[in-house]
């Protein structure tokens, strides 16, 4: 294996930097090596663009997180706090009509509207579930609801000001009390409130800050009690519509990694194979820098492509399966998922090599068809019928056969002259 590894890794080198088996001269190595980094980068950014075509689990369930948040949450005021933060979060507030500044098209002017644009710009569908829940949202936005907002954020804000007001009150006492114990008159103190009126202020702004709460949570009422936020309320305390989604989102999550890497691999793997073709023709005809070139695009492709596998493999479904496995079977031990992965990661490097030595580059099959086209089976160079050596790169073509020992050519499978099996034997004479 370390001997396969080793000529492969100098064959890879050789074709990476050698036109025609000459070396390439430093300022093209630069120009080629600077089109990889122009041509990898747009390749990570297709694939990344081509991962988000298809609608992933949030946008797909838009209202799961919100209906898990409201769920888990044991207050009593978590009824008024989803509707206020829906209030907060009305789309569209502060665009102007047709505006386009959301993923290219025109602001969304509802919750439904919001949750149901994903389609367009996205491979999918979004969940009816949810299409209905901002519906619903929507119906909590209405006129009455705005107003009774409005006033609480007003009152907030005056609750806001007596706090502050009392806080610089408490914070001047101190300097105040000290400047009545020195006999300073109040008209040359630097203090807004005497110590006399401290008191007195404090407890006047304490009495407006209770008034005030009191008119919130009566505004708070009005908005629990609007028709629009009745049925908001009961939808979301409707199990029965939100477990089917609940056990839907779960399934979304566990596939799209895979479905991540179906999309990433159609977008791949015509590249990889287009550069592929392009380099064995370049490499039959003799066009030199054509075959470097499409070389150099195949290992750029093939760069992304064994990440994405590398990743699939540490986030997608089978790893996903085959940890709750162990979950299962050690109990809670999951730190045993990595002596999996740090066995199986190379054993799939060993199992990639060992398909691109058999099946893409093979020399048994290159040697076959360079032999039948009188070209080196080094350099793909044409040959004269009666040169054992190439004059281009100096590669001897022939080896002795071991049963008649007369020359026959390096990697073919049975000797020109007797017939009798090569099998290893252009491996033993590199």
């Amino acid at each position: 294996m370390f001997n396969a590894l080793r000529r492969s890794l100098g064959r890879f080198f050789r074709n990476s930097s050698k036109i025609k088996n000459e070396p390439l001269n430093k300022v093209s190595l630069i120009v080629i090596i600077l089109i990889d980094i122009f041509i990898l980068f747009n390749t990570f950014s297709g694939l990344h663009e081509i991962s988000q075509w298809p609608l992933n689990p949030s946008q797909a369930y838009p209202c799961q997180s919100e209906w898990l948040a409201y769920r888990q949450e044991k207050g009593a005021t978590k009824d008024i706090g989803i509707l206020r933060s829906t209030l907060d979060r009305q789309p569209g507030i502060g665009a102007s009509p047709g505006e386009l500044t959301y993923e290219g098209n025109p602001v969304p002017t509802s919750f439904q509207q919001q949750y149901q644009q994903a389609e367009a710009t996205h491979l999918g569908k979004v969940s009816a579930t949810c299409l209905n829940y901002g519906a619903l949202q929507d119906g909590v936005t209405n006129p009455e609801n705005k107003g009774f907002k409005k006033s609480i954020d007003q009152k907030q804000t005056e609750i806001s000001k007596l706090q502050e007001s009392s806080a610089q009150i408490r914070a001047q006492y101190d300097s105040t009390l000290r400047e009545k114990i020195a006999g300073q008159s109040p008209e040359q103190s630097i203090n807004a409130v005497s110590s006399e009126n401290a008191k007195q202020r404090l407890t006047d702004n304490n009495n407006k800050s209770l008034a005030l709460k009191q008119e919130i949570k009566t505004l708070e009422a009005q908005i629990l009690n609007n028709p629009g936020s009745v049925k908001f309320l009961t939808f979301l305390n409707n199990n029965q519509q939100w477990e089917p989604l609940a056990q839907a989102y779960e399934k979304a999550s566990f596939w799209h990694p895979t479905v991540q890497l179906i999309f990433q691999a159609c977008f791949l793997l015509p590249l990889i194979l287009l550069a592929l073709l392009v380099h064995r023709f370049c490499l039959r005809r003799g066009y030199g820098l054509a075959a470097l070139i499409s070389w150099h695009l195949l290992v750029v492709f093939l760069i992304p492509f064994v990440l994405k596998i590398f990743e699939f493999l540490q986030f997608g479904a089978l790893f996903e399966v085959l940890t709750r496995f162990i979950i299962e079977l050690s109990r809670g031990l999951i730190f045993l998922i990595r002596y999996v992965a740090i066995l199986a990661i190379p054993l799939l490097g060993f199992g990639l090599i060992r398909f691109f030595q058999r099946f893409v580059f093979n020399p048994k099959i290159q040697a076959a068809n360079r032999v039948q086209k009188s070209r080196c089976i080094r350099c793909a160079k044409r040959l004269s019928p009666h040169d054992d050596h190439c004059p281009h790169c100096g590669y001897h073509q022939m080896t002795d056969c071991p049963s008649c020992h007369a020359p026959t050519y390096k990697h073919l499978p049975h000797c020109k002259s007797c017939g009798a099996p090569q099998t290893g034997l252009a491996i033993a004479n590199e």
